[in-house]
């Protein structure tokens, strides 16, 4: 395919993600969140279809582990600044919904950001903690805030979400990939939710395409060692040209934080 022509089947794409989510009326204004930055700071709460439900987002990596990186255009990809401006968005779309929402993983200054390519920075904390450089003392770290805020949470529906990028061949192109614990049910039911809503939006965006992304059960440190229940998001393969469209475009970017917003939307309705 031409570069113009992969440009038009891109836009294609994006022009049916646009429209993903249902129009609700304005039902509480005049809020705010510093870290989705100043142009996004301010959100209005849309419907309380997540009333009660609280989250603890985590992005991947972040401070001095920038994850995996990609290349693309001449340009460094650094896994954690996307997996971090999807985090702000998601956390954006179940705030409109009504819930209460933790960002594990902070940066003072980038907030959600609609260039391609994300600047690299070693800025981000835990919640105002420097990240430790060693891989077992961050994921120790994260836990630990997470546990410590679950501890004082109120309500049965409490999650912890994951999201991080994979890295493979570059010729391996990805869908997005679904984990949870070992055992867990609710984990299994969410990841699966998940996995549902991400078929059906490809099954109407791309139809001839289908969706294989699957849910598995692994064995990860930080769905081992956190209280409340947990799902881990691969969002593709970084090295990968057509993954990578998923990230360098912002638009692809909010249709992702969209969509796992809605899995989630229809995990809690389930659950009741």
């Amino acid at each position: 395919m031409t570069a113009n022509g992969m440009k038009r089947h891109w836009k294609c794409i994006l022009l049916g993600l646009l429209f993903c989510l249902p129009a609700y009326p304005d039902k509480k204004k005049g809020l705010s969140e510093p870290l989705f930055g100043k142009v996004h700071a301010a959100y209005s709460v849309t419907s309380s279809e997540l009333k009660g439900a609280v989250f603890y987002l985590v992005s991947g990596h972040g401070g001095p582990d920038p994850g995996c990186i990609g290349r693309y255009n001449g340009k460094e990809l650094h896994e954690d600044e996307y997996a971090y401006d999807i985090v702000l968005r998601l956390g954006r779309e179940l705030l409109r919904r009504g819930a209460t929402v933790h960002f594990i993983i902070q940066d003072a200054k980038d907030g959600i950001r609609d260039e391609a390519i994300l600047k690299n920075s070693k800025r981000e904390t835990c919640m105002g903690k420097t990240i430790p450089l060693n891989q077992v003392a961050r994921l120790q770290q994260r836990c630990q805030a997470i546990n410590g805020l679950d501890k004082k949470a109120s309500g049965t529906y409490r999650r912890a979400v994951f999201v991080h990028v994979d890295s493979r061949s570059r010729g391996k192109q990805t869908d997005v990939f679904f984990y949870h614990a070992k055992g867990s049910k609710k984990g299994q039911r969410l990841a699966k939710s998940l996995q549902s809503t991400f078929t059906a939006k490809y099954n109407r965006h791309q139809p001839n395409r289908g969706f294989r992304g699957t849910v598995s059960e692994r064995d990860l440190y930080v769905l081992r060692n956190t209280t409340p229940v947990g799902v881990f998001l691969e969002l593709g393969n970084i090295q990968n040209a057509r993954d990578q469209q998923r990230l360098v475009l912002a638009d692809n970017r909010q249709a992702l934080a969209n969509w796992i917003a809605q899995g989630i939307v229809s995990d809690f309705k389930a659950k009741k």
